[in-house]
């Protein structure tokens, strides 16, 4: 972008559209980020072929969702343009002419170089053409005892019309000879249940030698047993994506009916519209134009590639016991405080405690609820759930406190995208063991990470409060970086008490004392706080801003970061994925430097940091800047106030990461990116690596808070 903006041309208008990166390129780049992983050879092999698998299943989802959208938008001529001024099928075209070559890049790497560097280690991916005659014995024996007797060929003929295709179902397209009656067609599911990389006996010297053969091909190998007395011609495989949006009529789902309503959408996921057909470059244009025609698409949907469809499949490699080609395990931290504290609620009482995960474990949250369901001083434990996974300790807990007489009041947000089968599960579960449980509040998604425990001690009832930037998620813990704050802080605890009131009851109340919460007030006072460093700024020269989020691409939210780089206010942003946008623009954002961090763990805390001449403000919580966040969700940001807690995640989190020359990638004006190199002559410098070798807070140390109370904070020594 070539735009020539000096300090005496007349005010740039922040609302034209070259301003602003389009959300869905953006998004692209993010998981093009996520394949350059997997061709950075300083991560262990299988960690490498991890990354396909990540790259891959990001894609359905993003095809399902976001593609879906625009399909949608395009085929109602919707006239809503993009803030970078596209139409939705002008969107359309572009992410299409965009993904294709990804796609086809990401194949012929992992064909060129991972299949090979596979094989090296003795991990061979073959096709069935490459087999000896005793390993196509053992294929054929296996296929007659564990993949054919689950096997339904459906014809598709006069008699027979066009089978449904389901969502993210890999498929055979076969093609049969009939003397009488010439060619026919058939399609054949792959079944989900079965292994897709199907173990070959090898013959090795090695011991550690492995062999897998592609599911899709042991099956057409084996055709003429699904289609006896036929001459079996062709068969092709084929996939499926279909909108996997749901689309909620709250107003007529309230409640109890609105787990109902999910349940029926759920069911409807698997039929709904065709977004993308994918192919093999093998399959003739005959057989193309059928599957076109049956699924009632065009050629503007089919997606041509040259190697395996389903790539995500890949993970199961994963399995492999094979730990020298893995990241080395680490052994998360307890917080210090934790390990000398025999009781969690007085250690608690004691001093605020802040958790990194994963580098400090997660079992200090689980232990938080655990505790309270087993504590006979404990009255009662509230808590927000928004993706809690298929094994879920903290739920498993609250159901103990059930029945051991606390009163337990969850809300389980039943919209979390791909999580709604298991947070229904575990909504059911808790219902009928006598937990209170709410489903949120109309039109909104509640996102925040917030636990309550109200516990009767000496001096009355003490409020304790987990609140979180990371789901209560024991197994994602494990690899999401996520910050989480124990306190009971009388304020912080109101705050929280009034949040649950508006949850699962009614409440008016838009103005919290400590906590920012959207969609009330979380966006007034991220925008009050920039402003009040654009004001410093021109009276002390000294303003900064960082921010580290998953997400930036709301328009004013943008807007209001241009003014504050024109304003001369020095401003760091750490966005993971999408980001519209546009740094580094003459006279609008040279002030501005935008990193992302892809690595080992995915980066997922929210951090905002405000100079504020000196007396500086940190919030952390669970918001993006998207308009989805601060305008249709239930979102919390709450602040740090231990000058100590502030300082080490300046020092020893913030500009570790800012460091970065390993993992990060830096924005360019044009919307690509590029990594990040060391210096020459200096050594390359990983923060993850680094947060595993240094925690943040260590030693106890006696301090007040902003607002005067007595908190014992946990400086780190790092």
């Amino acid at each position: 972008m070539n735009q020539d903006i000096s300090p005496t041309a007349a005010p740039v208008d922040l609302e034209q559209p070259d301003l602003y990166i389009n959300r869905e390129l953006s998004w692209i780049e993010f998981n093009r980020r996520v394949f350059e992983e997997a061709k950075d050879n300083r991560h262990p092999l299988l960690e490498r072929v991890k990354f396909i698998s990540i790259f891959e299943t990001n894609l359905d989802e993003f095809i399902m969702i976001r593609q879906a959208g625009l399909k949608e938008q395009a085929v109602t001529r919707s006239s809503v343009r993009s803030p970078d001024g596209r139409t939705a099928a002008e969107q359309l075209v572009a992410v299409r002419e965009r993904l294709a070559p990804l796609v086809q890049e990401v194949r012929k790497y992992w064909r060129s170089e991972l299949l090979p560097l596979l094989a090296e280690q003795h991990i061979h991916i073959l096709d069935y053409e490459q087999l000896d005659v005793l390993q196509r014995e053992a294929m054929r024996i296996y296929f007659e005892n564990e993949i054919f007797p689950v096997l339904t060929p459906l014809a598709v003929d006069t008699a027979h019309p066009f089978p449904h295709i389901s969502n993210r179902s890999l498929n055979l397209a076969v093609v049969i000879t009939d003397a009488p009656y010439g060619e026919r067609f058939a399609r054949l599911k792959v079944p989900p249940a079965l292994p897709r990389l199907v173990p070959v006996q090898v013959e090795s010297e090695e011991p550690q030698a492995v062999a897998f053969v592609w599911l899709e091909q042991v099956i057409a190998a084996h055709l003429n047993k699904l289609f006896p007395g036929f001459e079996v011609w062709e068969s092709y495989p084929f996939r499926v994506l279909r909108d996997a949006d749901i689309e909620l009529q709250e107003d007529e789902a309230a409640d109890l009916l609105l787990l109902e309503y999910i349940e029926q959408e759920l069911r409807g996921r698997r039929f709904g519209t065709v977004v993308d057909l994918a192919v093999n470059s093998s399959m003739p244009p005959r057989i193309r134009d059928l599957l076109l025609d049956n699924l009632e698409i065009t050629g503007s949907d089919l997606t041509v590639i040259d190697g395996q469809l389903g790539l995500g499949d890949v993970m199961e490699l994963y399995n492999i016991n094979r730990p020298d080609l893995k990241d080395t395990p680490f052994n998360p931290r307890v917080p210090q405080p934790l390990r000398r504290e025999s009781d969690l609620f007085e250690a608690i009482c004691r001093h605020d405690i802040m958790l990194h995960h994963p580098y400090d474990g997660f079992g200090s949250v689980v232990d938080f609820i655990h505790n309270a369901a087993h504590d006979p001083h404990v009255l009662a434990i509230k808590q927000t759930l928004y993706r809690v996974g298929a094994n879920a300790p903290v739920v498993q807990s609250l159901l103990e406190a059930v029945e051991n007489g606390k009163q337990v009041a969850v809300l389980v947000e039943l919209k979390a995208r791909f999580d709604e089968e298991n947070n229904i599960e575990w909504a059911r579960k808790l219902e009928l063991a006598g937990v209170h449980v709410v489903y949120g509040l109309m039109g909104l998604k509640t996102h925040a990470k917030v636990a309550m425990v109200i516990r009767r001690e000496r001096d009355g009832l003490r409020r304790y409060v987990h609140l979180g930037t990371g789901n209560y998620n024991s197994t994602s813990a494990k690899v999401y970086e996520d910050l989480g704050l124990f306190t009971c802080e009388d304020e912080v605890g109101e705050d929280v008490s009034m949040l649950f009131n508006a949850l699962t009851g009614y409440s008016r109340k838009n103005v919290y004392r400590r906590l920012l919460v959207a969609p009330v007030g979380l966006r007034r006072g991220i925008v009050e706080r920039i402003e009040r460093e654009i004001a410093l700024h021109k009276q002390y020269g000294n303003g900064r801003l960082i921010i580290k989020m998953n997400a930036l691409t709301d328009p004013d939210m943008i807007h209001i970061l241009y003014r504050a780089s024109q304003a001369g206010v020095h401003i760091d942003l750490i966005v993971r994925g999408m980001c519209s946008l546009r740094p580094g623009i003459p006279g609008v954002s040279e002030n501005v430097r935008v990193r992302s961090i892809v690595g080992r763990f995915l980066e997922h805390s929210r951090i905002y940091y405000f100079g504020n001449n000196g007396n500086e403000e940190i919030y952390l919580g669970s918001a993006d800047l998207m308009q989805r966040n601060l305008n249709n969700r239930v979102e919390v940001l709450f602040p740090i106030t231990a000058a100590s807690m502030r300082e080490a995640i300046l020092e020893h989190m913030l500009k570790p990461i800012l460091s970065d020359t390993v993992n990060a990638h830096e924005l360019r004006p044009d919307g690509f990116y590029e990594r990040i190199r060391p210096h020459p002559g200096e050594p390359p410098f990983d923060s993850q690596s680094w947060f595993i070798m240094h925690p943040l807070f260590e030693v106890e140390e006696e301090e007040e808070d902003d607002h005067g109370k007595t908190i014992r904070a946990i400086p780190s020594s790092a």
